[in-house]
């Protein structure tokens, strides 16, 4: 039996329609099985949430404050222990201290004409005069924390793994600033930093012919703040997602709530 042209398009038609349609039920099978999952993840976020919160219900606010702070506290005096030795802002990844925006065309310079070291020594002693500064900065966060008050301390308990410390640079940053300004002056002044970058600067404008200048002082005091800002907020992820970090009874009550 012979079939013709007609039927043999014919049958290829129909075939390409149930392809098509199959295709198009897998595709909405997919859709629906994602819709299901997000709804899914979406009821179990809720009822995390849910449960963290009723968690809570059993804890009084001044002991949450309290737990936070306590977080805090240890996070500054274990940051401002370990940036005030050697090294400390030098050779740690977090918060070492580079140059300025302003003044990378400078160490560009410097080291195209073989004055490599001179940067070199330059960015060390920022470094060193932050490294020095911040050993006084422990009464100066300490008074900071203490006199802070948490306006909502059982959803910032709820909030992300610095919360707390988010928080806190919020409210303290410009007091910070202005406290640490004068003891980074005086740092850099010890530390010989400001007759280093004396010298770098001068050799750079003779270098391009150029006239510039920058306010090392307010930078290195801004790179010093947020250095133990970056350290207090390690500590305090630390204390919300591994019990180990929880080193007294409040901040086991409080944040093992959470758990």
């Amino acid at each position: 039996m012979t079939i013709g042209k007609k039927s043999i398009l014919a049958l290829l038609l129909v075939g390409a329609c149930s392809f098509s349609t199959l295709r198009a039920q897998s595709i909405l099978d997919k859709l629906k099985k994602a819709a299901s999952s997000a709804t899914t993840s979406t009821d179990s976020s809720t009822e995390s949430t849910s449960k963290n919160s009723a968690a809570l219900d059993g804890l009084s606010t001044t002991d949450v404050s309290s737990a936070l702070k306590q977080a805090l506290n240890i996070g500054v005096s274990e940051g401002i222990e370990k940036l005030g030795a050697e090294d400390g802002f030098y050779k740690n990844a977090l918060t070492k201290i580079l140059l300025p925006e302003q003044l990378r065309k400078v160490e560009t310079t410097l080291r195209s004409v073989g004055l490599g070291s001179l940067a070199d020594r330059g960015i060390l002693l920022l470094n060193r005069a932050a490294e020095d500064a911040v050993k006084e900065g422990a009464p100066i966060f300490a008074n900071a924390i203490t006199s802070m008050s948490f306006d909502d301390a059982k959803q910032i308990l709820l909030g992300d793994s610095i919360a707390a410390t988010s928080y806190l640079k919020t409210k303290t940053s410009e007091q910070l600033f202005t406290a640490f300004e004068p003891k980074v002056e005086n740092s850099l002044g010890k530390v010989g930093a400001d007759k280093a970058w004396e010298q770098m600067i001068t050799q750079y404008n003779t270098i391009a012919r150029q006239d510039i200048n920058t306010d090392l002082n307010a930078y290195v005091t801004e790179q010093t703040v947020n250095g133990v800002f970056k350290m207090v907020a390690e500590k305090e992820s630390g204390i919300r997602n591994n019990s180990v970090f929880r080193t007294t009874s409040l901040l086991k009550n409080v944040f093992g709530a959470l758990d």
